[in-house]
């Protein structure tokens, strides 16, 4: 690998961008990120960037509002500062559940945040597991669309389970679950719900048998854990054995705390790091396993052959 690209990260997930760093064999570049007492970011990128092919790390949670401007700062920064190529990488794309125009008078916000990463710079962007994949088409450059299935998969067929069965929480995940219920040739079930309200789910009736099966729960991401708890309730009262719940990204809410540890009829929640835990959050004090699973290799990878041109469709179809 040449030296000619170089890997920066916002503040909203150093973790993951250390991790990401360290698969790639090399330090973080530089840079200097303050706050103004007023709120206003400063940043300074301090390694030269000129003729060079730059990606910036940045989650979109938490402060959602935050790691954008931050990110459209520093992409400002690197074109001032003549970088030859600049990636947005965004392990979690914030504002995609506003994917479309449901109601009167309402914005299209993941629209609107695809602008502004173009806008502010962005030659080609780099994510994984988008709520919706019709934002895809909201970008006029090249996006890559990783998927976290790989990691996930490896770590259920790791368990060895007796008895597995895949299950949508919802209908809206019906194609997800029956790719993951093909790769790992077992069963597949839906859990109906309808929503009755930003953070509360009734879940009522489950089309398929879980009766006695090790129920493997697939979902992009929590955040009230209303989904996820309406769904394990309904498999539990169908006979489910146990229940694993995987979910890309894990944009835990206060309320979805308070759920977790008093709702939620979980044997295990499966996440991955493509989002920092929420600050204060224990998650020992959980009736249940939490287990995170770190996606670094993936990104890394995804850096590695995206820079020398190479194709990653291998990433997103992973067997």
């Amino acid at each position: 690998m040449n030296e000619d690209f170089m890997v920066f990260s916002g503040s909203a997930n150093p973790d993951l961008a250390e991790a990401v760093a360290k698969y790639l064999g090399r330090p973080l570049n530089k840079i200097d990120i303050r706050h103004f007492p007023d709120g206003e970011t400063f940043c300074q990128v301090i390694d030269p960037v000129r003729g060079r092919d730059v990606f910036v790390i940045q989650s979109g949670s938490p402060s959602p509002n935050d790691a954008y401007m931050e990110l459209f700062i520093i992409m400002d920064a690197l074109r001032r500062g003549s970088a030859a190529r600049i990636t947005a990488v965004l392990p979690y794309y914030g504002y995609a559940r506003q994917d479309r125009k449901d109601q009167p008078r309402v914005p299209i916000t993941a629209r609107l945040v695809a602008n502004l990463i173009t806008t502010a710079g962005a030659d080609r962007v780099l994510t994984m597991d988008l709520h919706a994949n019709q934002i895809q088409g909201f970008f006029n450059i090249p996006l890559d669309h990783l998927k976290a299935e790989p990691v996930i998969l490896e770590y259920i067929r790791d368990q060895h389970w007796a008895n597995p069965v895949v299950v949508a929480p919802d209908t809206g995940g019906a194609k997800t679950a029956y790719g993951y219920s093909r790769k790992l040739g077992c069963g597949l079930a839906i859990v109906a719900k309808q929503r009755t309200g930003d953070s509360t789910v009734d879940a009522f009736s489950v089309v398929g048998d879980v009766n006695g099966c090790d129920v493997i729960m697939i979902d992009d991401m929590t955040a009230t854990g209303g989904t996820l708890s309406a769904a394990a309730k309904m498999c539990r009262e169908s006979g489910a054995k146990s229940v694993h719940a995987f979910v890309s990204h894990f944009p835990l809410t206060a309320k979805g705390e308070e759920r977790l540890m008093t709702e939620t009829q979980l044997d295990e929640l499966v996440v991955t790091d493509s989002i920092p835990l929420r600050e204060g959050f224990d998650p020992s004090k959980l009736p249940f396993k939490l287990t995170r699973l770190s996606v670094a290799p993936l990104i890394g990878e995804a850096i590695r052959r995206t820079h020398e041109n190479a194709s990653i469709n291998d990433l997103f179809n992973h067997e």
